[in-house]
């Protein structure tokens, strides 16, 4: 059972984004999800790090449950906040970085490369954190601060992909 438990986690947040789809955004069964969820994301690596379970098989479940906790989230948030037109465009800009990272590394390496580094989890931590702030902190002032870190993060993780092809 402690060879799956960080898998179980993840297959949890896996769940709990598919729930968040059936709660209004910011009620309180939805920031509960929510919450679980992104706690889920933080522990479920540490402890297949520290039960010496980790897989190539989790490390991937990991990066399929992030993206439906993404997506789940703007599902639910981006049609309850006033986006301005110039985040969209940065958005889009990160997606495409982001996805081209995806295409680059599976050209490279016939398989799907997932890069945890310390900036991918601050940049994590802080987009899940963002929903949290909205009634407190102006959208367009913290998106600056969470999508400089995610432009960031998306840059290096090309250049790791671009390296890792260099070691083919």
């Amino acid at each position: 059972m402690t060879k799956y438990f960080a898998n179980i986690v993840t297959g949890c947040r896996i769940l709990g984004s598919v729930l968040l789809l059936f709660f209004s955004a910011f009620s309180l069964e939805f920031y509960v999800i929510y919450i679980f969820c992104g706690f889920s994301d933080m522990v479920d690596g540490t402890i297949a790090r520290k039960t010496n379970s980790a897989t190539e098989f989790g490390s991937k479940l990991d990066t399929v449950a992030d993206l439906l906790f993404i997506i789940a989230s703007f599902i639910k948030i981006l049609p309850m906040i006033n986006v301005p037109i110039w985040l969209w465009v940065w958005g889009v800009l990160i997606a495409t970085v982001k996805f081209a990272n995806i295409i680059f590394g599976y050209i490279s390496k016939k398989e799907f490369i997932s890069v945890h580094t310390i900036i991918n989890k601050i940049a994590g931590l802080l987009l899940f954190v963002l929903p949290l702030t909205l009634s407190f902190i102006d959208l367009k002032y913290s998106s600056i601060v969470v999508c400089s870190v995610i432009t960031f993060a998306a840059i290096q993780e090309s250049f790791y992909i671009a390296i890792n092809r260099e070691n083919k």
